[in-house]
């Protein structure tokens, strides 16, 4: 069962909140720690009704006040909260793939992880707030078979619920045969299995795949491919096997490789707080034998350090 770290406050009280907020904002000295007590500790639709009665009673946008009084990454925070989970989604796209350079990596992240429903609110969002199509983007901004399967990823029609035991050896014996032969035909076909079966049937699949090669698909598919498109096919695989799992080892990396790569950081837990970034945590720490928590204390620090924590933390359990 997955968990989230952030929950419905009880005694909700907007109106207070706004309140408080506007305390804090209005002060000589921005008071942070009011902010994170008060948008860490809501979930994403009380933040919004908070926003709502922030408006009513100063007559601004609290999104534009929190970027006008904060710096850095405390505001990447604090802004990234207060987005409904698909505007954020589609924030986070717009700049991967609109910035200097295109970040590869959150277009694997989000498209790989998303399911359907969430895929088709995103691209409502993006349109809403871009007037773009995500599509259209992805397609002038990426290029190769890379581009080919975020495009299929982003059509959002992966079968769903569905599961054929047949079917799945003749996936497998595709999936083999497009990791010896490496034509652009059998790379078409690996993305389309990929992008389209549902993950039931991909179970299966992996399942099968490992037996007629004596080889885990993952490890097949980082031997026989590279770049970019090898890790959206990879990402594909983790998350079907367990999304948490995926967001882990993205945030070890994130954390590790990269002497703390903060948007990942802070895009993985704003996106999983009220979804599963409890069962993320427990999986980082089996994995990782250190805490998610340890880590974030290890490289962040300030009022930044303490909003990553408090999303990240949930509850009161020991480290």
């Amino acid at each position: 069962q997955m968990q989230g770290t952030i929950f419905p406050a009880p005694n909700f009280n907007p109106i207070m909140d706004a309140q408080l907020l506007g305390g804090a904002l209005q002060g000589i000295n921005c008071e942070k720690d009011v902010l994170i007590d008060i948008l860490t500790q809501r979930c994403n639709s009380q933040r919004l009704m908070i926003a709502e009665a922030y408006r009513d009673m100063y007559g601004r946008d609290l999104i534009a006040d929190l970027k006008e009084n904060l710096s850095h990454h405390f505001k990447e925070v604090m802004v990234g909260l207060m987005y409904p989970s698909a505007s954020y989604d589609a924030h986070e796209l717009w700049h991967a793939l609109k910035g200097v350079d295109t970040e590869e990596k959150c277009l694997i992240d989000i498209l790989a992880s998303r399911s359907n429903m969430e895929i088709y609110q995103i691209k409502e969002a993006y349109l809403m707030q871009y007037n773009n199509d995500l599509q259209q983007d992805i397609d002038s901004e990426t290029s190769g078979h890379f581009r080919d399967t975020l495009m299929n990823l982003a059509q959002g029609t992966r079968m769903e619920g569905f599961a054929d035991p047949s079917a799945a050896a003749q996936d497998a014996m595709i999936l083999w045969e497009a990791c010896q032969q490496k034509t652009g035909e059998h790379k078409n076909m690996l993305q389309m299995i990929l992008c389209n079966r549902s993950y039931q049937q991909l179970w299966m699949v992996f399942q099968e795949f490992q037996n007629i090669s004596g080889q885990d698909i993952v490890d097949a598919i980082n031997e026989c491919y590279n770049g970019y498109f090898q890790e959206l096919l990879v990402a594909i695989v983790l998350c079907v096997r367990d999304k948490a799992s995926y967001f882990a080892y993205r945030l070890y990396n994130a954390i590790h490789d990269f002497g703390f790569h903060n948007k990942t950081v802070i895009r993985i837990l704003i996106a999983r707080s009220e979804i599963d970034l409890m069962t993320i945590r427990q999986r980082y720490k089996e994995r990782y034998g250190k805490s998610l928590f340890h880590d974030i204390k290890h490289f962040a620090s300030g009022h930044y350090e303490s909003a990553l924590l408090a999303i990240c933390a949930g509850d009161a359990e020991e480290y």
